[in-house]
């Protein structure tokens, strides 16, 4: 509108009004308009949901359906360990933001340019029931295809107890004939590889000592640990951290080792350690030299590796090789020949014997690795012998490196190496055990597809998945977690021929080098059908054949339990809503039904069960699972008291069973103890096909890898930074990133040393590129002594957007405006578990010009 028309317009109303009002000495004047009846504000319990460790409850206001506020849990009287709050972060406190984006998914849709362009065209919910379901009938009869290509791929952002992507697709897929699954996670893969490997199975990463524990101990040593930021609920491990040092009374002293000082330290601890990335197995190494060189291991330690652990001398890997040799079960015993006594851990460490042109892993050494002062580690290595009590935790992050399995390794050898596993106040090394709330969940079916993938390695799926063996790819027997059974023979005999996508975003924003995962999305000759059902507009749904949008948690009548790290206040949340689900969104568990309708597969699918039906079933189950609380009757009741809680009734002390009667309580690895030489990797390095500069090793070393500090192929081209992510608090992972609120109040930035800004010129707050082979960003930079030099950090879980005007970058590469971490990270799989390297990076940071 000109402004002329307007200044006429308002003119226009303004006398208008003046006119309604003119007849002052009529009673008219005096009488209040109608006005519409203001309903009250209806009051509903729901959930965040997200992949943060922590379902928080939320309290939502509504009016006429529509969210007016939300308000957290402020029930109780608050008694920390007795009936304490669950209180939700920003990012939960933000949902009725999140809820109403202008990016929501409001209607089913089709593609109809090509993929990643985000061309759709609305179609109606019978149509895209149809399409999917006759589509993926199609590949699971085609003989050359099969069940076996169609991926379910791997969605965390909504943690339902109910209607979860994990149920109701599986389910769904199930009934079609099964699907291929993956097993690990984005998140813990090295972690379940150096579990498996010395502890025997992968949920050992998450049952260390719990952190209640920590008021007995007297050392606290935290690699990667960083619970202020990654669980910082008001009931999570963040807040049980900050209590239990609270309540240490023997003068606890606290380390730290992290490439960046976090909020979990906020003047915690006593020492931060400013460690290089990817070199925490190095200084672990410096530290046990000198444990061993001082005498203390002999004297302190040696009777209890003696019972308990194998591999530290020869002596016990000869004994070792010999019982292995004659167990019943020919796998097991299979393992025997791979067993090299020579190769022990203390000759590896002590650089003698087989070692000895490789030297001893001394301070000296490791200083010029790691970047720690010798002064420092010498007084670590003390603090850790003098401790009656250490608390040791390795935090997920240092997992999450091309050697990270090695690593979180090292740490829990570390913590074995102490001699004081089992005792009150001490950990393995492991993440803290959590007390959890279990809930009952709608049955899936059995799955014909016996197999399973790496989670990580999808993407190479689409293009080579015929040719995944287990001895060269990690493909494993569905639903194991240790290596007692064999896996090298598995195969896939398909390419992954179509992606299930629902609630999450590593289709392309969460899995590495997005421009080249975007490139094999784009080539429709791969993967043939795409499905994304969601609630946004993700970079990730960019890339979908058929948009299916889900109604959010909120308008969701359901149930979630606390997650998985929600700390030692465990809940549930009986979730209802008064909201209407904006546009067509519908819930998972109905489109499933939608689909399987299409199907001819309707009455298989929901056996006649309404969602509420379901609910009322799996509610009666739970509460069975839980004699003591005291339960209302109904599914519907339980909707409208909300939140259970109940706080952990007892501490929870890190093998403890095991060190008490090793005999009656066997560690699942193939020795039956604790491995610091892993007979499983032993066998692995002798009989798998590894990716070139990879590396499986029996014991835990550091190893330089790609992209690493000590990787100078990638310093000669002129990559002389280090890139580390990391988890921001204004988001969980990329959920949460459409919120404007939380752009605002978390800033996304790359965060630079001032040292290494002064040396290219850059300042506080200027516009950077940051770039190398694969891809380039634009982001501002935080000038900080809070990152070690030589090393720049970025919150991870920003959303892939290349610049719409195909600005290139010094890479080659179309600009990544929306500063997607994954645009820079490499695609290569772990050498064990083939898992997520995404922290070993190295780039180059340019001022834009």
């Amino acid at each position: 509108m000109e402004r002329r028309n307007f200044l006429k317009m308002s003119a226009a109303l303004g006398a208008a009004a003046t006119v309604s009002g003119c007849n002052s000495s009529s009673k008219d004047a005096n009488v209040v308009p109608p006005q519409p009846p203001v309903s009250e504000e209806q009051l509903n319990w729901s959930a965040c949901l997200v992949n943060c460790g922590s379902n928080c409850p939320v309290k939502v206001y509504s009016r006429d359906g529509v969210i007016t506020r939300i308000e957290s849990d402020h029930e109780t009287t608050d008694e920390y360990g007795v009936n304490h709050q669950i209180r939700c972060c920003p990012r939960g406190r933000s949902l009725r933001q999140r809820t109403y984006a202008t990016d929501r998914l409001r209607q089913p849709m089709k593609r109809v340019g090509a993929r990643g362009e985000g061309k759709f065209v609305p179609v109606s919910w019978d149509e895209a029931y149809a399409a999917i379901g006759s589509k993926l009938q199609q590949i699971a009869q085609d003989q050359s295809k099969g069940p076996e290509s169609i991926y379910m791929h791997y969605g965390t952002g909504a943690y339902y107890g109910f209607a979860a992507n994990t149920n109701t697709w599986g389910r769904l897929l199930n009934i079609n004939g099964g699907f291929l699954n993956h097993h690990w996670d984005y998140s813990w893969a090295g972690a379940y590889a150096a579990c498996i490997a010395t502890y025997g199975d992968q949920w050992d990463s998450i049952a260390g000592t719990t952190l209640d524990q920590i008021a007995k101990s007297d050392l606290f040593v935290g690699f990667g640990f960083n619970p202020n930021e990654i669980r910082m609920s008001g009931s999570g491990e963040g807040y049980d951290f900050i209590k239990a040092l609270e309540s240490n009374t023997r003068n606890i002293k606290v380390w730290m080792v992290e490439p960046r000082y976090t909020d979990s330290m906020r003047g915690n601890e006593d020492h931060w350690l400013p460690v290089r990335p990817g070199t925490d197995a190095a200084l672990v190494e410096a530290i046990i030299h000198e444990m061993i060189r001082s005498g203390y291991v002999t004297a302190k330690v040696q009777g209890f590796l003696d019972k308990y652990v194998v591999g530290f001398d020869k002596a016990s890997l000869v004994n070792a090789k010999a019982a292995v040799a004659l167990n019943a079960d020919p796998f097991i015993a299979s393992h025997a020949e791979f067993i090299d006594p020579d190769e022990n851990y203390h000759d590896y460490i002590m650089g003698v014997g087989k070692f000895a042109q490789q030297g001893p892993r001394d301070m000296t050494w490791a200083a010029g690795v790691c970047g720690i002062p010798e002064l420092k580690i010498k007084a670590l290595a003390d603090d850790i012998m003098n401790a009656s009590a250490p608390y040791i935790s390795a935090g997920a992050g240092i997992s999450r490196h091309a050697n990270g399995d090695q690593a979180t390794r090292a740490v829990y050898t570390l913590a074995i190496m102490t001699g004081k596993l089992g005792l009150e106040g001490v950990n393995n090394g492991a993440m803290p055990a959590s007390y959890s709330f279990a809930v009952a969940g709608m049955p899936t079916g059995s799955n014909p597809v016996d197999v399973t993938i790496p989670v990580f390695t999808w993407s190479e799926a689409i293009v080579r998945g015929q040719e995944f063996t287990g001895v060269r790819d990690g493909v494993r027997l569905a639903g194991s977690s240790n290596e007692l059974v064999d896996h090298n023979q598995t195969r896939l005999k398909s390419n992954i021929k179509a992606i299930i996508n629902c609630a999450g975003n590593a289709l392309v924003n969460q899995h590495s080098d997005s421009n080249g995962t975007a490139e094999i999305l784009r080539d429709e000759s791969l993967c043939e059908l795409i499905v994304v059902c969601d609630c946004w507009m993700t970079p990730s749904a960019m890339f979908a054949d058929y948009l299916l949008p889900d109604s959010t948690w909120l308008e969701s009548n359901d149930f979630a339990n606390d997650s998985y790290a929600s700390g030692q206040m465990a809940y549930a949340t009986f979730m209802s809503s008064a909201l209407k689900p904006l546009g067509e969104s519908r819930s998972m568990y109905d489109i499933c039904t939608g689909i399987a309708k299409a199907m001819g597969k309707e009455q298989q699918y929901t056996e006649g069960k309404t969602s509420q039906q379901w609910c009322e079933e799996l509610y009666q189950q739970t509460k069975a699972m839980h004699p003591d609380i005291e339960w209302p009757a109904s599914y519907a009741e339980a909707q409208q008291t909300g939140v259970f809680r109940k706080y952990m009734p007892a501490s929870s002390v890190a093998l403890k069973s095991y060190i008490d009667d090793p005999v009656a309580n066997p560690r699942p690895t193939v020795s039956g103890k604790i491995e610091l030489y892993s007979l499983s990797l032993a066998r692995k390095a002798a009989t798998w096909t590894l990716r070139e500069g990879d590396e499986i090793t029996a014991l835990p070393k550091y190893t330089v890898t790609w992209d690493g500090y000590q990787d100078q192929q990638a310093i000669d081209k002129g990559y002389d930074l280090q890139l580390c992510g990391f988890h921001t608090k204004g988001r969980t992972h990329s959920s949460y990133h459409n919120v404007p609120w939380l752009r605002e109040a978390v800033e996304d930035a790359v965060w630079m040393n001032p040292a290494d800004a002064a040396q290219r010129n850059i300042a506080d707050g200027d516009l950077v590129l940051v770039y190398n082979d694969r891809g380039t960003i634009e982001m501002p930079v935080r000038v900080t002594p809070r990152v070690v030099p030589g090393v720049c950090a970025m919150g991870q879980g920003a959303w892939y957007k290349p610049d719409p005007s195909g600005n290139k970058g010094p890479s080659g590469h179309t600009v990544d405006l929306g500063g997607c971490i994954n645009t820079l990270t490499k695609y290569h799989p772990s050498p064990v578990t083939k898992g997520n390297p995404q922290h070993t990076n190295r780039v180059a940071v340019v001022k834009k010009g």
